[in-house]
């Protein structure tokens, strides 16, 4: 990992939200011309689905705008903190659980929410978890996503992000 500016998405079990946003976040900074100077991941809170693929349902919506990902989940580790610039949680249950394993204040600053980069949200508005629901809440998490990973790209590309 010797990108200028690491970067791990984090939501519950990392195979709808977050393997989402890792995957739109290095589309959008290739788009960009300037993916040689980030790294992206993606992790979950829980161990639900660790080693899984991300969900069907919203690798279909994603490839319905033309991006197109796989990958295997993994779960959140303390060592995360020194892997990653900024750590971005889906909700804040996803925040609370990464900030009890922050051992230093420095830790904690890495944290932030992933609308806080989404204009039409806030900081403390949620990426909802469409996973219990029909194919419309997979599209609604593909708008958010897009939107809060194009903010969050022209944020870190600005040098807003406090790293």
């Amino acid at each position: 990992m010797s990108k200028d500016q690491r970067v791990l998405f984090v939501c519950l079990g990392n195979i709808v939200r977050s393997p989402l946003a890792e995957n739109m976040f290095i589309h959008l900074a290739d788009q960009a011309g300037v993916l040689d100077k980030y790294y992206a991941e993606s992790a979950g809170t829980a161990a639900y689905h660790v080693g899984e693929a991300p969900d069907a349902r919203m690798r279909r919506v994603a490839a319905g705008h033309g991006l197109v990902y796989s990958g295997r989940a993994r779960q959140f580790e303390m060592r995360d903190f020194e892997r990653f610039d900024i750590i971005i949680a889906m909700d804040a249950s996803n925040r609370e659980n990464i900030l009890r394993l922050a051992r230093k204040p420095e830790d904690e600053a890495k944290v932030r929410m992933m609308r806080e980069f989404d204009l039409q949200g806030s900081g403390d508005d949620p990426v909802p978890d469409p996973y219990y629901g029909g194919i419309d809440g997979f599209e609604q998490v593909y708008q958010i996503v897009a939107r809060s990973c194009q903010g969050l790209l022209d944020a870190m590309e600005a040098g807003e992000t406090g790293d």
